[in-house]
C-alpha cells in the first residue's frame, strides 16, 4: 500500500511539474519570444523581374498587448530593417481590445515607431477588425501621417524597380467594406497584383489574376496542440487558411501568424514572428532543391480539402 501511495504522489508531482512547465511556455517564455521566419514562395504568375522579391509582413501587432508593448514594436522594426526587405506589408490590428493583461497604446505611437520602417518598393498597410473596433479613421490618419499608406480598397503600383508589381489593399472582411473589385479597379488587366487584406477568409473570392494573396488575423489560433492541431481559429473556414502558404487551383495565400496576441495572452508551438516571403517566379529555370540566395525554405505548401 505505501508503494502505491508513494508511486502515486510522485506521478502526482511529475504531472503538476510538467503542467507548470508548459503554463510557463505559453504565457511567458513563447509570447515574450520573437524570430525571423522566412518562406520561399513559388509563383506561378510571378514575372521574371520580379524573381527573389522580398516581401516583410508584420501581422497582428496588438500593441499593449502582454510583451507587445512600444518597446518591443521597436525591436520588430529592428528585425524587418535588418532583413533587408524590398517591400513592407502591414497587415492590420495595431491596436488591441480587451485582451487580458494588456494596456491601451495609442495608434499615434505605433504610427510613429513604425514611420522608422523603410525598403526600396515601399511599406503599405491594411486595416484590421480590432483597428475598425476601436477608431478606424484614427489609425489610418495616424499611419499615413507618418508617411505609411493605408489601402482600403485601393491599390497603388511599385515604383523605381524592374519588378512592375501592384499592391491592391482590401479592406477587412469583417469589418471593412472589402470591394475586391474596386481595389483592382485600377490595375491593368495582366498587371501583376499582390492582394493585401487582414482576413483570410476573403481568399475565395480574389481572382485568379492575382499573383499572391497575403493575410493575418488567425494569429495560427495562437495554439497548435500536436497531433490534434490548432483547438481554435477565427475563420469561417475552420484550419483551412490557418497558417502560411495555401494553394488552391491556380491561387496562391499566405498567412502570417504574427506577433501579438488576442484575449489570452498565450502561445504555444505558434511563435510571435515577423514573416519574411521570398517570391520565386516559375518562369526562372531552378536547380532541384534551391533557392534565392540568402533563403531558407518554409514548411512547404498546404493544400487543405474544401
Amino acid at each position: 500500500m505505501g508503494t502505491r501511495m508513494n508511486n502515486r504522489r510522485t506521478l502526482l508531482r511529475v504531472a503538476v511539474a510538467l503542467l507548470a512547465v508548459l503554463g510557463c511556455w505559453a504565457f511567458w517564455l513563447e509570447p515574450a519570444s520573437l524570430r525571423l521566419q522566412t518562406h520561399s514562395v513559388s509563383l506561378e504568375r510571378l514575372p521574371e523581374s520580379c524573381d527573389g522579391l522580398r516581401v516583410a509582413l508584420l501581422a497582428d501587432l496588438h500593441v499593449g498587448s502582454p510583451f507587445n508593448g512600444p518597446t518591443r514594436l521597436e525591436k520588430v522594426v529592428q528585425l524587418t530593417r535588418e532583413a533587408d526587405p524590398d517591400l513592407v506589408l502591414l497587415l492590420g490590428d495595431f491596436v488591441i481590445r480587451g485582451v487580458l493583461g494588456g494596456r491601451f497604446v495609442p495608434p499615434e505611437t505605433t504610427a510613429q515607431i513604425l514611420s522608422r520602417l523603410a525598403a526600396p518598393q515601399g511599406v503599405f498597410a491594411v486595416l484590421g477588425n480590432h483597428d475598425w473596433w476601436f477608431d478606424a479613421p484614427r489609425v489610418q490618419a495616424s499611419l499615413q501621417s507618418h508617411g505609411i499608406p493605408v489601402l482600403e480598397d485601393l491599390a497603388a503600383q511599385l515604383t523605381g524597380s524592374p519588378c512592375d508589381m501592384w499592391i491592391a489593399g482590401i479592406g477587412d472582411y469583417w469589418e471593412g467594406a472589402h470591394d475586391v473589385d474596386r481595389a483592382l479597379a485600377g490595375v491593368a488587366d495582366g498587371a501583376p497584383v499582390i492582394a493585401v487584406t487582414h482576413n483570410p477568409d476573403l481568399f475565395p473570392g480574389i481572382p485568379e489574376r492575382v499573383v499572391l494573396t497575403v493575410a493575418a488575423h488567425t494569429h495560427g489560433g495562437q495554439v497548435r496542440l500536436p497531433l490534434l492541431g490548432r483547438p481554435i481559429v477565427p475563420s469561417e473556414f475552420g484550419q483551412r487558411y490557418a497558417a502560411g502558404h495555401v494553394r488552391e487551383g491556380k491561387r496562391d495565400l499566405f498567412v502570417s501568424t504574427g506577433i501579438g496576441t488576442s484575449i489570452l495572452p498565450v502561445r504555444f508551438l505558434v511563435p510571435p514572428v515577423v514573416t519574411l516571403l521570398v517570391l520565386e517566379s516559375k518562369r526562372v529555370p531552378r536547380t532541384a532543391g534551391t533557392s534565392p540566395p540568402g533563403t531558407t525554405r518554409g514548411t512547404g505548401v498546404q493544400t487543405p480539402p474544401r
